[in-house]
C-alpha cells in the first residue's frame, strides 16, 4: 500500500508539537514541545535570529539522538525563512545522518527519511534560487529513497515522480523551455504507469504546470493551470500555490488580484516548512510594497 502525498511532510516540528498537544482539560504541556512552538512562531513572525538561538538550545540540550534531529530539522527550517540554503542544507545533512543510525532498526522507515530530508534541502535551495544545489539534493533524495528495501511502504515510482517534477521546475527557472516539457511528460507517465502513486500525486500536476508556465512567462497558462491546482481537493489552503498565483497576477499588471492573493498566501503559511518558509517572508514583502 502507498503512502506519502508529493507535497514534504510537515516540518518535525509541526509534526512533534501535534503529536504532544494534550487532548482535553489542563493536562501538562512538555516544555520542549513550547520552545519549538515558540520558535516557529518567531520564524514565522521574522524574528529568526531568536528563534535560531532557541532552537540551539534545543540541539545541545537534546535528550536523545532523535530529539536532536528533531531540533536540527527545526533549524534548517528557520535558515529557510531568511532564504538560505545553505545552512539549511547543512542542518538537513545532519537529520540524514541521523536516519542512517536508523537503517537496521528500521529500514522500511530509515531509507525514506533520508530520502524526505534530502528533498526538503533541495526545495529551500530552489526557492531560494541555488538551482545547482536543489538539483543535487533531488538527485540525492532519488537515490536515497530507492534504497528502501522490500516489502516497499513507497513505490519507486514515487521518487521517480517526485524526481521528474523537480527538474522540470528546474528546467523552467533556467528558462529551458524544452528540457521542461520533457520532464513534466516524464512526471505524467509516471502516474500513468502507477495508478495506485498516482491517486494522491494526480492533484499536484496543475501546479507543476502553472509552475513551468510562469517562470517561462507564459501567464495566461500559468493562470489557468495555477487556478486549477487550486480548485482541486487538498489544495486550497497551500500558501505557496496562492503566491505563485499572485506572482502570475503581478506580471500581467493586475495588482488589485496580485495583493489579494499575496494577503491569502501570508495568511496561510502558518507551518514551519519549506512552503510556508518561502512564502511568510516573501508575501510580507511583497505586501509592503518590496
Amino acid at each position: 500500500m502507498h503512502r506519502i502525498a508529493f507535497v514534504l511532510l510537515p516540518s518535525l516540528v509541526a509534526a512533534a508539537v501535534q503529536a504532544q498537544q494534550p487532548p482535553e482539560g489542563n493536562a501538562p504541556r512538555s516544555p520542549r514541545a513550547d520552545s519549538l512552538r515558540q520558535a516557529s512562531r518567531l520564524d514565522s513572525e521574522g524574528r529568526t535570529t531568536e528563534a535560531r538561538a532557541i532552537f540551539q538550545a534545543l540541539v545541545a540540550g537534546a535528550p536523545d539522538d532523535a530529539a536532536r534531529a528533531q531540533a536540527q530539522r527545526a533549524m534548517a527550517m528557520s535558515f529557510a525563512f531568511d532564504g538560505d540554503c545553505a545552512n539549511a542544507a547543512r542542518l538537513e545533512e545532519q537529520v540524514i545522518a541521523y536516519w542512517r543510525t536508523r537503517e537496521q532498526a528500521e529500514p522500511l522507515n530509515a531509507f525514506y527519511q533520508q530520502g524526505e530530508m534530502a528533498n526538503e534541502a533541495a526545495r529551500v535551495c530552489i526557492d531560494a534560487g541555488d538551482l545547482e544545489t536543489a538539483e543535487r539534493y533531488y538527485r540525492l533524495g532519488r537515490e536515497l529513497g530507492l534504497k528502501e528495501p522490500e516489502p516497499k511502504k513507497n513505490p519507486a515510482s514515487l521518487w521517480e515522480y517526485r524526481t521528474e517534477h523537480a527538474l522540470a521546475r528546474l528546467a523552467a527557472r533556467r528558462g529551458d523551455r524544452r528540457a521542461a516539457a520533457r520532464h513534466v511528460a516524464k512526471a505524467k507517465e509516471w502516474l500513468e504507469r502507477d495508478t495506485v502513486m498516482a491517486m494522491p500525486q494526480r492533484r499536484f500536476l496543475p501546479y507543476l504546470e502553472g509552475y513551468v508556465a510562469l517562470y517561462l512567462k507564459d501567464y495566461a497558462t500559468a493562470e489557468a493551470k495555477l487556478t486549477a491546482a487550486l480548485a482541486a481537493q487538498g489544495n486550497q489552503n497551500d500558501p505557496f500555490f496562492h503566491y505563485l498565483l499572485a506572482e502570475t497576477f503581478a506580471a500581467q499588471g493586475r495588482a488589485d488580484e496580485a495583493k489579494r492573493y499575496y494577503q491569502l498566501a501570508y495568511d496561510k503559511a502558518g507551518g514551519h516548512n519549506p512552503p510556508a518558509a518561502f512564502t511568510r517572508p516573501n508575501a510580507r514583502r511583497k505586501l509592503a510594497g518590496g
